[in-house]
């Protein structure tokens, strides 16, 4: 690859990386071309974007980017493959499920929203994190919970005194 060609793609991935909330870095080595087709189509389905990059190239991306990604560098050895994705937790599902059958990919680190996370054992923190509409809905939901109790109450008290004010003049003097 000549030096215009590399420093496109550079230019290429900072661009995608500066763009990306959420980035995955793993491990797919070992899964054969079957397997590892298998695996793009389950991202392609769920909007993740994979691709396999050389690690110099992407350290260079990631020091021309606008994002600290300082503590993935370390993590730059053997071969990575890069998961995009508009979802922080996505991806992690996306390897949790695909592990059941096979034994990779394996987690190396993620950047997802401006937080890192390093090595395999992280894999379940990320599943479980949620995502931006989920903590949105929970927000609202928590909103409307008060106004519902108000409303509830006024409502059953509203039966109770109504019932009091039946009883009171039914009542003989």
């Amino acid at each position: 690859m000549r030096k215009e060609e590399k420093n496109q793609l550079i230019d290429s991935l900072s661009a995608k990386l500066s763009d990306s909330s959420n980035v995955y870095l793993t491990d797919i080595s070992n899964l054969n071309v079957e397997t590892t087709h298998e695996l793009r189509t389950l991202c392609f389905k769920r909007d993740i974007k994979l691709m396999v990059v050389k690690n110099t190239l992407l350290k260079k991306a990631m020091e021309k980017s606008n994002k600290e990604m300082e503590p993935l560098y370390e993590i730059l050895k053997g071969p990575t493959s890069l998961m995009f994705s508009e979802t922080g937790n996505v991806p992690a599902k996306i390897i949790k499920e695909f592990r059941e059958k096979y034994d990779r990919p394996i987690l190396k680190g993620a950047y997802v929203e401006e937080s890192i996370y390093i090595g395999d054992d992280q894999l379940d923190i990320l599943f479980n994190i949620k995502s931006k509409n989920e903590l949105i809905g929970d927000v609202i939901a928590l909103l409307q919970s008060p106004a519902k109790n108000v409303i509830s109450a006024l409502q059953s008290s509203g039966n109770i005194i109504s019932g009091v004010l039946k009883t009171l003049s039914e009542k003989p003097e």
